[in-house]
């Protein structure tokens, strides 16, 4: 029989953390781990793969954490997934892997999550090898994009031996990863970084400061030799309310004020990145980089609200990152909208107007719809906003490229395999989808892979 209660998982207390940048989650030792393994049931037809956008072998995995056998249950791991330590710490377990666990129907599900991040980390302070490929083939490839839709195909394609590129706008590599999510929640170089190590230690090579679209197409990619291309280059594209007052100084899109910290180190005393955080941030949005927003500011000094126009029961981020934040001293205005944002003489944000809401029928996505209580605008303080409000992405490349079909949202049209419009060029990740997950644009660079792959077999290595 299995535990009921899952092994508790170590934290920095909240009262410490909310004034520092080092990581909130401490994740398990040997023992704990070991522990936690000890409550899977290692499942005939594992429901938690199916749930798991990459298809990790979990209980495969799990059953060498039993053994002790960390070695083994990372590259166990590594057939499927090129950034274990990362979504071991960012990726939705509750909705997916953790959501399906058996033992989560009578009992607390296993903390696959944690497992995995203490997998990865064992991995990397033992220097594991998990560089192991296929021989060379006599074709190549070209990765638009180092987040984790283009790492996630730059590593399957390299291990079944292709020659990878991959090209980089910003001057770091790992896209949201490295300039969205912060240090408390993903540090760069002691997670990061090493990640896309392991990548480039499979024979990637990585390309940064270039802008495709404008330091080269996708045609001259293609004049160069590539026999395909992979572009998974994210929605960076913020979105904005269109409301009074949005063009005031001290309005930030969540994009711009995460580059800044996460990116550019912003947080820190030697960097000269300037970052405003007044005395009151207001974070406009629910998700995942709401929290991160409101997070930060309150670590850089700041009292720090979220304003969310649906009720605390719809806000899409994780329940853990709620939680946190709640811990951590960020205020919650649920039912409330923003009207217009108020400016002072000097052209610099004062304060706030919102509304009270309340909520209708469903809407599209399935969440009942916010409706205006008519009379219950009030008025609060606020020298700083960060819209939160979801991403689109930058339409340079698709602009930029003749016979790239987009939608009205200007992602590129891509089939559940990542083709596109153009034979031998492939999308996946938020420039199909929109803003999304970490892991399910892992797993959409995964299925390109996989057909890059059968691409590649029947077009050119079938040819040479």
């Amino acid at each position: 029989m299995s535990a009921k209660v899952r092994v508790p998982v170590r934290e920095q207390d909240p009262k410490v953390r909310a004034t520092n940048f080092d990581e909130v989650c401490l994740g398990y030792n040997i023992e704990e781990a070991v522990e936690e393994a000890q409550r899977c049931l290692g499942c005939k037809k594992p429901r938690c793969v199916e749930g798991c956008p990459v298809s990790v072998d979990i209980p495969g995995f799990i059953q060498k954490v039993k053994e002790k056998d960390i070695e083994g249950a990372a590259k166990a791991i590594a057939k499927n997934s090129s950034l274990p330590a990362v979504c071991g710490r960012v990726c939705p377990q509750e909705t997916q892997c953790e959501g399906v666990c058996i033992v989560g129907i009578k009992n607390e599900p296993v903390s696959i999550g944690k497992l995995e991040r203490f997998v990865a980390d064992w991995s990397r302070e033992n220097n594991v090898n998990l560089s192991e490929t296929e021989p060379k083939k006599d074709a190549k490839v070209a990765v638009i994009g180092s987040g984790p839709a283009g790492l996630a195909c730059a590593g399957d394609l390299a291990k079944k031996g292709y020659t990878v590129k991959i090209f980089e706008a910003m001057h770091e590599p790992g896209g949201v990863l490295t300039y969205g999510i912060p240090e408390f929640r993903l540090p760069k170089s002691g997670v990061v970084q090493p990640e896309i190590e392991n990548i480039k230690k499979l024979g990637v090579e990585l390309e940064t400061n270039v802008i495709v679209g404008r330091t080269i197409t996708i045609e001259q990619l293609q004049d160069e030799g590539y026999n395909a291309i992979f572009i998974g280059s994210g929605a960076g594209l913020p979105s904005f309310m269109g409301i009074p007052g949005e063009n005031a100084n001290g309005v930030f899109s969540a994009n711009e004020y995460l580059t800044r910290v996460n990116l550019m180190k912003a947080y820190k005393a030697d960097y000269d990145t300037p970052i405003r955080s007044g005395k009151r941030v207001v974070t406009v949005g629910g998700g995942n980089v709401a929290m991160d927003s409101a997070r930060t500011a309150l670590r850089l000094g700041s009292e720090s609200y979220i304003v969310y126009r649906r009720s605390e029961k719809e806000l899409p981020a994780r329940i853990e990152e709620v939680h946190h934040a709640k811990e951590e001293g960020v205020v919650f205005h649920t039912l409330t909208n923003p009207k217009e944002i108020l400016v002072d003489e000097t052209g610099n944000v004062r304060g706030m107007v919102l509304v009270k809401m309340e909520l209708g029928e469903p809407d599209d996505s399935g969440r009942r719809r916010p409706i205006e209580i008519k009379g219950s605008e009030f008025e609060i303080e606020a020298d700083t906003v960060i819209m939160s409000l979801g991403t689109s992405p930058n339409p340079l490349i698709s602009s930029t490229t003749k016979g790239l079909e987009v939608n009205k949202r200007k992602c590129i049209v891509a089939d559940e395999s990542g083709h596109t419009t153009i034979d031998g060029v492939y999308a996946g990740g938020d420039i199909v989808t929109g803003a999304a997950t970490v892991i399910s644009a892992m797993g959409a660079g995964r299925k390109a892979a996989a057909s890059i792959d059968e691409y590649l077999k029947e077009n050119v290595l079938n040819k040479n």
